[in-house]
């Protein structure tokens, strides 16, 4: 069995944001797009276009509708990946050692030459966070693009993930949740960032940024920035302005 790090230099992780993800699935398509061309053997699509089409995917994105304490009705949009735990159940349960934490940053990884495919890291991790890829015959999981944000040959603003970089909404944010002065880490500490199911002892490094409350939902007043723009429209428009005008005098 794999053993882990008493102690890791770095905790490189996410923190995502549930208040402003859009269920877009940017996240979904960038990991798959750059998964497929670049690190490890690539991840493969069975049946693309027939009638039963499987694939793998290393982040999926879940969309729940959740009744708030007002008897109303939220949806809410859950990105899932691997949390690169602290103590991974899914390292320590490995037969051959293909599955590993890094001493350096943190981050799991899969040696795939190592892999063979029997399945006992899927079972112990809480997370449902890995894949088996049936054409390579091997686990696939997230590697926080770690062949991305080391790689010097790249624009700097691209070594991060690249669901972070595809994300439209900057729902995702990647870095190092050991520093405290660490936009994540600082991130986390102001908005509440929760550790996903503690209780199962795993110790996640990814934080989940709950939804703010929406203290002013149904509230008719309007931006301060409105007001002096109101208040320069003419009080003789005709037709159409009118309406306009009449319309924003009820608000």
């Amino acid at each position: 069995m794999t053993s882990l790090p008493k102690n890791t230099v770095k905790k490189l992780g996410l923190a995502i944001d549930l208040d402003t993800c859009v269920g877009c699935h940017a996240c979904v398509i960038s990991c798959k797009e750059w998964n497929t061309s670049n690190y490890g053997s690539p991840l493969s699509d069975m049946d693309a276009y027939g009638e039963n089409p499987t694939g793998t995917f290393l982040n999926r994105v879940h969309t729940y509708e959740v009744e708030t304490e007002n008897n109303d009705y939220k949806v809410v949009h859950f990105p899932k990946s691997c949390l690169h735990c602290e103590d991974a159940p899914c390292v320590t349960v490995c037969p051959t050692g293909a599955s590993y934490k890094r001493e350096e940053d943190g981050i799991v990884l899969v040696n795939e030459d190592a892999c063979i495919g029997c399945g006992l890291c899927a079972w112990a991790c809480p997370y449902g966070a890995r894949e088996m890829d049936a054409d390579a015959g091997v686990m696939k999981k997230c590697t926080l693009c770690i062949d991305r944000i080391y790689n010097e040959n790249i624009p700097e603003e691209d070594r991060q993930p690249a669901c972070v970089r595809a994300c439209p909404t900057n729902a995702r944010h990647f870095g190092d949740f050991a520093d405290p002065s660490s936009h994540v880490a600082k991130l986390s500490t102001s908005r509440c960032g929760i550790e996903l199911m503690p209780e199962l002892e795993a110790k996640p490094v990814n934080r989940y940024l709950p939804p703010r409350l929406k203290t002013d939902q149904g509230s008719n007043n309007l931006p301060d920035i409105l007001t002096p723009m109101i208040n320069k429209v003419p009080k003789n428009l005709k037709g159409f302005l009118s309406w306009v005008d009449k319309v924003l005098e009820k608000i």
